[in-house]
């Protein structure tokens, strides 16, 4: 990239919204720069799909060809492992199509008597008011007045500043909602009265305060491979169903032919059910409602191996090397912070075949190295592009030893 700006920093500068190979004309400051115009632009800009696009914080890379946009992903967790000193092959990488994600969270704000929602404008907690979203389900964009009359109720406290987790099942909206200050005494009963008359207006299915329900018409139901489970509160879903599914599919034929799996950092059973289809599985994550909805799923798909599933927390209480004698594969799927207290664990075991899948590559690349450091190699990985236009990667990765 090229730039023209008073104020160019000695070092390289960070110019959001531009593309490789650009000349832009930017105000500079440190090590970032704001573009004021694009001089010579790339071949591979395109028109961003959004009204919303250069204002609100999401999908910041919408303006560029699918084909660079993808590879530059790609080479992104190319580079992570490299620093780890980690080479392997790459599958054909998932990409999400627009229109698929199934959960938002969307930030409310109140000014006057006007509700607002929408996302966080670019290095800024200002709101940028949202109408439409390509990468969303139509059927929650669809959803957004109603979304904000139930806002409405949430602003007792001038602390407030509530978001709103909407996750579409197949028995309506489920929705949990978090940063509404507590200390005062919580939401009163009246305007807890006033949420679920919202949500009755528009046939929500639940409306939750930061886990705690205060309104359910039906329980929200999501389909998890060959299970229907019932979603707890608040709890953690794939964005994008295909995406799930796509994963899913990469770890089962991954470990096919091991006749007991462990499925570590289990949720609700993305990966779990979809095992128990070819062997015995050992579940466990530290989210105890998961946990007993994974459970109790189990009878709304007959035919499947049997399922053991713990509470556990694998951070400090990983599942050890002693527990995996008779595991013949591991799949694991923590959170950002990665898993390395429970990657040493499965480096000291004799397993043959690991499965790693993460939203974060650089603690996948850490945890990586302990596997590979103790005689795995790391066969193959299949990038993820779930989240549809922005810098987010995932990333599913096959171990053997």
């Amino acid at each position: 990239m090229g730039a023209q700006g008073d104020g160019l920093a000695a070092g390289p500068v960070f110019a959001p919204l531009s593309l490789p190979g650009e000349t832009i004309r930017a105000r500079v400051s440190g090590d970032r720069a704001e573009i004021e115009a694009v001089l010579q632009a790339s071949p591979d800009r395109v028109e961003p799909a959004c009204r919303h696009f250069g204002h609100c914080g999401g999908c910041s890379l919408q303006h560029w060809a699918d084909g660079p946009y993808l590879a530059w992903k790609v080479d992104h967790i190319r580079k992570t492992l490299a620093r780890e000193r980690i080479e392997t092959d790459f599958a054909p990488a998932f990409e999400a199509r627009p229109g698929t994600r199934r959960r938002l969270a969307l930030h409310a704000r109140r000014e006057g008597g006007r509700v607002s929602i929408g996302f966080k404008a670019r290095k800024s907690w200002r709101l940028v008011e949202i109408e439409a979203c390509p990468v969303a389900d139509p059927r929650l964009v669809a959803a957004f007045p109603a979304l904000r009359r139930l806002a409405g109720a949430f602003f007792e406290h001038p602390k407030s500043a509530p978001t709103l987790h909407v996750t579409l099942s197949q028995t309506g909206l489920d929705i949990d909602v978090t940063g509404v200050e507590r200390k005062s005494g919580g939401l009163s009963a009246d305007a807890r009265m006033r949420a679920a008359e919202a949500a009755r207006e528009a046939d929500m299915a639940r409306v939750s305060l930061a886990g705690e329900v205060i309104y359910q018409e039906r329980q929200p139901m999501v389909r998890v491979g060959p299970a229907i489970v019932a979603l707890p509160p608040g709890s953690f879903l794939q964005a994008v169903a295909e995406a799930e599914a796509a994963m899913a599919a990469y770890a089962v034929q991954a470990v096919k032919g091991a006749g007991r799996i462990a499925d570590l950092f289990c949720g609700v059973g993305a990966f779990t059910f979809r095992l128990a289809e070819l062997a015995p599985v050992y579940a466990a994550d530290s989210a105890a409602p998961a946990v007993r909805a994974l459970s109790s799923a189990t009878a709304s798909a007959p035919g499947l191996k049997a399922i053991t599933a713990e509470a556990r927390d694998l951070s400090r209480r990983p599942f050890l090397a002693s527990e995996m004698k008779k595991i013949d594969a591991v799949v694991f799927d923590p959170p950002r912070a990665g898993a390395m207290e429970q990657a040493r664990e499965i480096a000291a075991s004799k397993v043959p075949l690991v499965v790693g899948v993460s939203c974060n590559p650089a603690t996948f690349a850490r945890d990586a190295r302990i596997l590979i450091d103790a005689g795995f190699t790391l066969r193959e990985v299949l990038p993820v592009d779930q989240f549809l236009w922005s810098p987010h990667v995932e990333l599913v990765g096959v171990f053997s030893r």
